[in-house]
């Protein structure tokens, strides 16, 4: 069975840092991609970042300079660092495993629960 828990959201303030993390159970990370996404309230869930077997990464171009998606493999985990955080980064992150690097959701086929961040002005 392929579990993703993501972790390590709360309550920050602007200009702060967080970084989460996905446990990726019940797959190999060599055939899937693990990627980031975020939705806000009345949104659509958005991309942020993902990352390949290989290493290799993607990045939402309005995020990229201030988020990192970085893995441990031998832990099966995936982080993403955030910093400088803003107001608006404000939703609930989610990580997700599909086999192809894309930053849109529907091409991903597990999800974890979601970690809810907050970042107050």
């Amino acid at each position: 069975e392929v579990q993703l828990q993501a972790s390590g959201g709360g309550l920050v303030q602007a200009g702060g840092s967080l970084r989460l993390s996905c446990a990726v159970s019940g797959l190999s990370f060599d055939g899937y991609v693990i990627g980031w996404f975020r939705q806000a309230p009345g949104k659509e869930r958005e991309g942020v970042a993902c990352m390949r077997g290989d290493g290799r990464t993607y990045y939402n171009d309005s995020l990229r300079d201030r988020f990192t998606i970085s893995s441990d493999n031998a832990e099966n985990t995936v982080y993403l660092q955030m910093n400088s955080l803003k107001p608006e980064d404000t939703g609930v992150y989610y990580c997700s495993a599909g086999q192809k690097a894309t930053l849109y959701p529907y091409r991903y086929e597990y999800w974890g629960q979601g970690t809810q961040v907050t970042v107050s002005s």
